[in-house]
């Protein structure tokens, strides 16, 4: 069943201890996409200004990617982030964010999109991701990222979107500030009451936390020896995640568990090298292998 997603398209400036790269492809929605690909056909939807890097339509060769959800819009410039991870690689410092196309309307949701029943909304303004899920027909499965900068600033539109999806993915510091409670568990408890039926907390080198009415689930991070940028991570783990669950076609909680360590091991590729260089190096028998020994380790 194709996984539709919608999130950012940008360019990137990224810079860790192990160097710095200028103008490279990155976005939520293009992190989740490569990722949720491994599992399931994705649906990508989209927009980038006229002056995206010409590569960006070829990063999605030989996956199966539907990119006609993609827009190039004219008279407009791409998302651009710069971050740096040289004092910290758990969190990066946002040196120069540029929204651009992103401050505008959202990208048109292609007709033969609007039966998606898997829908991601990838991490951008709460009023986009609202508008995306109200062109929906009839969706399955809703689950929606968000970020400090929309729990700061778009607090009410957030609050709005959280009636309408069925799952939340943030991190452990967006938890804290959009509940004010220090312990997540708490944090995670207050969220469930805003709408969603799940939420999933992000906990970077610590693994991640998920909590629904029925259960609460700890899952440690996978044990890589090699780190070298951590952006993209999030979107990959719930891009592999969301791409394992559109395969089921049920949401019981061992099979949201076996999701979420897909999710992780998906992400441990990510991180071993800049932009989408860790995932564009694997393939699903090595993340199936992984994801084994994964389990393995954690069992006792």
């Amino acid at each position: 069943m194709p996984l539709l997603v919608t999130g950012s398209i940008g360019i990137d400036t990224v810079e860790t201890p192990f160097g710095k790269r200028d103008d490279i492809i990155g976005g939520s929605a293009i992190y989740f996409a490569y990722a949720a690909s491994f599992f399931a056909p994705v649906r990508l939807v989209g927009v980038v200004g006229e002056d995206a890097p010409h590569n960006l339509f070829h990063v999605f060769d030989g996956r199966d990617v539907d990119t006609s959800g993609l827009e190039v819009r004219k008279g407009s410039k791409t998302f651009r982030w710069h971050g740096s991870y040289v004092k910290d690689l758990n969190e990066a410092v946002t040196v120069e964010v540029d929204l651009n196309v992103l401050a505008e309307r959202s990208a048109k949701l292609p007709d033969a999109f609007l039966d998606s029943k898997y829908v991601f909304l990838a991490n951008t303004h709460p009023v986009l991701q609202q508008e995306m899920v109200g062109r929906l027909k009839a969706p399955k499965l809703v689950v929606a990222d968000t970020m400090n900068l929309w729990i700061q600033t778009q607090r009410e539109e957030l609050g709005k979107l959280l009636k309408h999806i069925h799952g939340l993915v943030l991190n452990d510091g967006e938890a804290r500030l959009l509940t004010e409670k220090k312990n997540l568990i708490e944090a995670a408890r207050d969220v469930l009451k805003m709408g969603p039926k799940f939420v999933v907390i992000k906990k970077g080198e610590h693994g991640c936390l998920m909590v629904s009415d029925r259960d609460t689930f700890v899952l440690p991070a996978y044990p890589a020896d090699r780190v070298i940028d951590p952006t993209g991570a999030g979107d990959s783990f719930a891009g592999g995640m969301m791409g394992y669950l559109a395969t089921q076609g049920t949401f019981s909680s061992a099979t949201v568990k076996r999701a979420l360590a897909f999710g992780t091991v998906v992400a441990s590729y990510t991180i071993a090298d800049f932009s989408l260089g860790g995932l564009q190096k694997t393939d699903r028998d090595q993340i199936d292998d992984r994801w084994h020994a994964f389990k393995q380790a954690m069992s006792f």
